[in-house]
């Protein structure tokens, strides 16, 4: 059943050939009945027709609200038929009537009644005794680029059938507003149907009257439930929908409208009666197109999001339609999943969705229509960017950066377009404010061909680092991280404009030759270890710290701070590899660290002489600088781990007095 399920309704047609070209064959074995009107007859579905009645019965959907939406499209359709015929100047019965859709429920019947075109008693024997035989996909064909075709929802010919999956027995009242005549077929989904006139039914119109399974009246049978599913799958389609005559589905398809017609009022409205939110939206996108695909989308982005809360992760947002009528609500496929914070409607008439109508059977142009629509708004989002750079930075950016940086670490075809989005504090801008990499970049000077960043928890742990001391004594601007992923985003990015993101970190950092500060000037005078010196003391701490050091070196690039580690892995990249474990940070073992000293450091210089006056304190005096470079490191995951070593060190010098 399962296999049979998922072919494609191609095949299910091929197997059904046969049956097809026999079927005048079938009218000439029910030659009695059609020579009478009033004469009540029992037809067998042919052989083949019944196994596929089972098929679409048990197998095709997965959900079985889903008999609603199929029933109330094709009602929709018989309302766009008797529309269309009216404009076409055909003789209709009561042209003038309301073209409308009635659910009424009862404790054993749900009732599902149009106004529309109707069918006659050989529409009767063609539509519904002929499985995957459509008659709303005959009419786009033979009613090509009309408004109508555009608005005909059915296309496979079995979606009437899936009303067995609730329900025991189906009595179909069908008047036509073409010839007046008026008949009802029934069946109970098995192997016949029966068809015979009905002067009780006056329509013009059709009423299909479903006696509902014992298990299943519960919920159709009640008019709250029946109302949420048709709010939930056809609350857009163009005709009144009413269940004990209460309108149920009370918004407006707005993204069929042209933009330059929907005003600021209306778009504020769906959003709110949509249910994405109580505040009006902070950016909105309207698009629509004819090739190489029909789109018509509406987007918004809210002003906030519920995952900041703390609450956990948001479903997506947009929900894909086919001519007005549900496929797919909360989409997993339609966007990237960075872009779940993305609210609204996305529709086409041409999309290839299944028999079931649940899902687009081509990957590969669901792909196409995921990458246009991403684009679409990444350019939004750029424009808006320009067009309110305080707003974006200050409202969007501050409430919806994560998903964008999740982006550049996920889709890596829109890495590019989302670095122009990205904003990050600098050294050269106040504490609260921030910049976009086009602005760092034109403040640099033409030789800089790197973006130099720092990641620290806040910005007064950033410009106190010793990783910054060297880029404030040459004026280097730096990009300061305060989130743990905006490592990741830079190691993703990798470059921007052609210039590599290189972390204040790195072990050989090309600053380029520019001319001594003032400031580095004055250094040059203070007391400092001459080359012997500085050599010793170098192999002294390697040698007393080789259990955690591999390398000891002496470097310029410090000023007020004693020493630094470089090329150390990154407290991130730790913190990252402890929850894919599922383990504690603490342990994970540091490998050996590259440490680098200030020779002209007071403490460097003190160690130098402690060394061989007094090797004991000497060596907790080593133990205890290299911690502090591992604090400023951020690889101490607590703090409290240095104590028992600070606590030492205080009590030999304490034992000097």
């Amino acid at each position: 059943m399962i296999l049979w399920a998922t072919i494609s309704l191609f095949t299910m047609r091929r197997q059904l050939v046969h049956v097809v070209s026999r079927r005048s064959n079938v009218f000439q074995q029910h030659r009695g009945f059609l020579a009478s009107n009033r004469l009540s007859c029992q037809h067998e579905f042919k052989a083949e027709t019944s196994k596929l009645l089972d098929i679409v019965t048990n197998s095709i959907y997965t959900d079985k609200e889903v008999f609603l939406r199929e029933l109330l499209s094709n009602a929709s359709d018989a309302c766009e038929k008797f529309r269309h015929a009216g404009v076409a100047g055909e003789t209709l019965l009561n042209p003038d009537r309301k073209l409308e859709i009635k659910i009424t429920t009862e404790p054993e019947t749900l009732t599902i009644e149009d106004s529309g075109i109707g069918m006659t008693k050989v529409d009767l024997m063609e539509n519904l005794g002929t499985i995957a035989k459509s008659g709303s996909k005959a009419f786009v064909e033979s009613a090509k680029n009309s408004t109508a075709a555009q608005n005909v929802i059915g296309k496979f010919g079995v979606g009437f059938y899936s009303a067995f999956m609730v329900g025991s027995e189906i009595d179909v009242f069908s008047a036509s507003a073409v010839d007046g005549t008026s008949h009802v077929w029934s069946s109970t989904g098995t192997d016949s149907f029966t068809l015979r006139e009905a002067p009780e039914f006056e329509g013009p119109g059709t009423k299909i009257v479903i006696k509902l399974k014992e298990s299943e009246r519960a919920k159709y049978s009640n008019a709250s439930d029946v109302s949420d599913i048709v709010t939930k799958f056809s609350n857009f389609v163009g005709f009144p929908i009413s269940v004990n005559e209460k309108v149920a589905n009370t918004n407006t398809a707005l993204w069929t409208r042209s933009p330059s017609e929907v005003t600021d009022e209306e778009y504020n409205e769906f959003f709110k009666l949509s249910g994405y939110g109580y505040e009006t939206p902070l950016f909105r996108l309207h698009l629509k197109t004819d090739v190489p695909i029909d789109l018509k989308s509406i987007l918004f982005i809210p002003k906030t999001h519920t995952e900041r809360l703390g609450m956990e992760r948001m479903e997506p947002g947009v929900s894909l339609y086919s001519r007005k009528v549900l496929v797919d609500r909360n989409s997993k496929t339609l966007l990237p999943s960075w872009l779940r914070f993305v609210k609204g409607v996305v529709d086409s008439q041409d999309l290839p969705i299944n028999l079931a109508r649940e899902n687009m059977q081509d990957s590969s142009l669901l792909q196409n229509i995921s990458k246009v629509m991403s684009r679409r708004i990444l350019k939004l989002l750029k424009d808006q960017a320009k067009k309110d750079p305080k707003q974006y930075n200050d409202v969007f950016y501050h409430e919806y950066s994560r998903f964008l940086k999740e982006g550049v670490c996920t889709d890596i075809n829109s890495i590019a377009e989302l670095g122009k989005l990205l904003r990050f504090n600098s050294s050269f801008v106040a504490d609260k404010e921030v910049i976009s990499f086009d602005e760092y970049i034109a403040r640099c000077p033409p030789t800089q061909q790197s973006i130099y960043y720092i990641r620290a928890p806040s910005r007064s742990l950033a410009v106190n680092s010793p990783y910054y001391e060297i880029f404030k004594k040459r004026g280097i601007e730096v990009l300061f991280l305060y989130n743990e992923i905006d490592e990741f985003v830079m190691g993703n990015m990798r470059n921007y404009e052609g210039r590599t993101f290189v972390a204040a970190e790195a072990k050989n950092l090309n600053l380029g030759e520019e001319e001594k500060t003032k400031e580095e000037e004055k250094t040059d005078d203070n007391p400092t270890l001459n080359e012997e010196d500085a050599k010793q003391t170098s192999e002294w701490m390697l040698e007393t710290l080789s259990d955690v050091v591999s390398r000891v070196t002496e470097t310029t690039r410090l000023d007020k701070s004693p020493a630094l580690i470089v090329d150390h892995e990154s407290s991130s990249v730790r913190r990252m590899m402890a929850m894919l474990q599922q383990d504690n940070t603490s342990d994970i073992p540091l490998p050996k660290q590259n440490l680098e000293i200030n020779i002209k450091h007071p403490l460097i210089l003190k160690l130098n002489d402690l060394r061989t006056t007094d090797p004991e304190l000497a060596s907790a005096l080593a133990r205890q600088i290299y911690d502090n470079t591992l604090i400023a490191a951020g690889l101490v995951e607590d703090a409290r781990s240095v104590l028992p070593g600070f606590n030492s060190l205080l009590e030999k010098l304490l034992a000097k007095r």
